[in-house]
């Protein structure tokens, strides 16, 4: 009978701890807790650095489109080719309309070398060809994002395939601001009679 009753009193004793245990609300993470998460998972994933001033909604976008299938004219989830998916970052990302063709996108841009490219600058490249023939997006720590023949991917300029086809880095942002502003200005509207 001591056997039976020290039984029900340790299968009272556990209940009796459970019902503790979910009884406690769990404290949702504040937000900067959940970005600080994000950063680390993104950078793990890239291989990138994250900071504080870092364009979560550039790494967002490219973490989502990871994996997207390569197609030649492409411009979908379906398949997509590296100055579609430039284009659709940068309009997704910095709110910009920039043109379609690798080579047109190079003629929108400030010429950067390698060592001062920042996040969010484009990396151009000449494969097999005297032309441009390839674009991605500079994320930092030396790797891009691109549509490849392995479809939308993260590389390495240091790769010795990538080092050896880089033509160089371009910064749009500066130059279509102002490109934006004084097509703008030439526009008939209220204050320009």
């Amino acid at each position: 009978m001591k056997k039976f009753a020290l039984a029900i009193a340790l299968f009272m004793s556990v209940l009796a701890a459970q019902a503790q245990t979910k009884s406690v609300p769990v404290q949702p993470a504040d937000s900067d807790d959940q970005e600080s998460l994000a950063k680390d998972y993104l950078s793990q994933i890239m291989g990138v650095a994250l900071s504080a001033t870092s364009n979560m909604k550039l790494f967002n976008f490219v973490h989502d489109w990871i994996g997207t299938p390569y197609r030649f004219g492409g411009s979908s989830r379906k398949g997509i080719d590296c100055s579609a998916f430039t284009k659709q970052l940068y309009s997704d990302v910095f709110n910009l309309t920039i043109r379609r063709s690798s080579r047109d996108i190079f003629s929108m841009v400030n010429p950067v070398s390698k060592d001062d490219l920042k996040e969010g600058d484009l990396v151009f490249f000449k494969i097999h060809s005297r032309r441009i023939s390839h674009v991605g997006i500079y994320l930092g720590n030396n790797r891009f994002a691109h549509a490849s023949s392995r479809g939308v991917a993260i590389s390495s300029l240091d790769d010795a395939y990538y080092s050896r086809y880089f033509f160089k880095g371009g910064r749009m942002l500066e130059s279509f601001k102002t490109e934006l502003s004084s097509d703008n200005a030439d526009k008939p509207g209220p204050d320009n009679n």
